[in-house]
């Protein structure tokens, strides 16, 4: 590698490291245990890296390589920000539970508050597709965490992911995300007033470079570090094919512990919480539930607003779904469980009056029932 910089600089190292195409976590790992630093791996002979990793990753590591540099000098720059932080494996801010797992980060970016990364942390994770229900499961979890000291961990996807960091921020003990995209690049861009709160009481934290833009294939790895960063992971809602459920089963082979919220049997967002329980993730009820599993911390109890009652027994509609797109949505939020007008109309972002109007539609269709209480359900089917 060429560049006035790379000689006893080591953040210049770890980011080569990082950004040199073709060199993964498993060569990454055998040169560092070989040479024993960052610095030593770079002062090599291009023979001896060879002999280490490879003719074809040597090749790699030492060859002049513009766009690299490029991406080398822009994080440097981007660090000189306040609250931009790069954080390596030889910094002792680097979170010591990522070091655990067998491919961590030769570089983490990190907007916000680095030494979240370094508290007690518990993940909430769910569906992009959440129902209001879920979505007010998720904040209330993720406050009674929050308020018992831990930091919650999320990914700020839609759904619940998007709640549990609200839930968190209102409970005092911050939050942080994990991105799937380089840290400057906002997904979903609806998210930037969210981003801005995480940053200001959390931190945002990504493994990619910087301007990296949202593509599928990354979110697994990004799931791997809430994973990775977490004594335990919950899920909220998620569908039986989902990057919640990655999250989970990574978790599990973490060593976490893994939580999961029961739902009704007819909601396709149920259907991945129940296979975890099938498969051994803790039924929870509370956020009690979880907290309990770690005496140790000696949490104070928790002080938010009860959790919201779940009913068992709700069916599938008995008509064909709503044609119209603005009651198809409504109902969709309805999800499987009870529900008050005005808690849908905050998670549609909908006037109370506009969603009462959607709710007579469906009650005169037949696709959902009034409680005495005044919650709405979707109907049972007939037998």
């Amino acid at each position: 590698m060429s560049g006035s910089n790379t000689q006893g600089d080591p953040l210049y190292g770890w980011l080569a490291l990082a950004l040199t195409p073709g060199i993964g976590p498993v060569s990454r790992r055998r040169l560092l245990d070989h040479f024993g630093s960052v610095e030593a791996l770079f002062r090599a002979e291009p023979g001896t890296l060879s002999a280490v990793a490879g003719d074809a990753r040597a090749h790699a590591l030492t060859r002049p390589d513009t766009q690299r540099e490029q991406h080398i000098e822009r994080a440097l720059a981007w660090a000189q920000a306040p609250n931009h932080h790069l954080l390596t494996p030889s910094d002792p801010r680097y979170p010591q539970a990522l070091l655990q797992i067998a491919d961590p980060p030769a570089v983490l970016f990190v907007a916000g508050r680095p030494e979240m990364l370094s508290r007690p942390m518990l993940a909430v994770v769910g569906s992009r597709n959440a129902t209001a229900d879920g979505a007010a499961n998720a904040r209330a979890f993720a406050h009674s965490i929050s308020q018992a000291g831990w930091t919650v961990v999320s990914g700020m996807a839609l759904g619940i992911d998007a709640a549990a960091h609200d839930g968190a921020l209102l409970g005092g003990c911050g939050t942080v995300a994990v991105l799937g995209t380089g840290v400057d690049v906002i997904y979903p861009s609806r998210h930037r007033p969210l981003a801005a709160r995480i940053i200001e009481d959390g931190a945002l934290v990504s493994e990619f470079a910087l301007g990296t833009a949202p593509v599928a294939g990354l979110f697994p790895r990004r799931n791997r570090l809430i994973a990775g960063l977490v004594r335990g992971v919950l899920v909220v809602e998620a569908a039986l094919k989902s990057g919640s459920l990655i999250t989970a089963q990574l978790a599990a082979d973490f060593g976490r512990d893994v939580f999961a919220i029961p739902g009704s049997i007819h909601s396709p967002v149920s259907r991945g919480c129940h296979a975890l329980i099938r498969q051994g993730a803790q039924l929870v009820e509370s956020a009690q539930d979880i907290l309990s599993q770690y005496p140790s911390q000696d949490p104070p109890p928790p002080t938010s607003p009860a959790q919201p009652g779940r009913s068992a027994g709700a069916g599938s509609p008995t008509a064909a779904p709503p044609d119209d797109p603005a009651l198809a949505r409504t109902l969709t939020a309805i999800g499987h469980a009870p529900i008050l007008p005005d808690l849908l109309a905050d998670h549609l972002g909908l006037a109370p009056g506009e969603v009462g109007a959607h709710l007579v539609m469906l009650e005169l269709a037949g696709l959902l029932e009034r409680r005495s209480d005044g919650r709405v359900v979707r109907s049972v089917p007939a037998n």
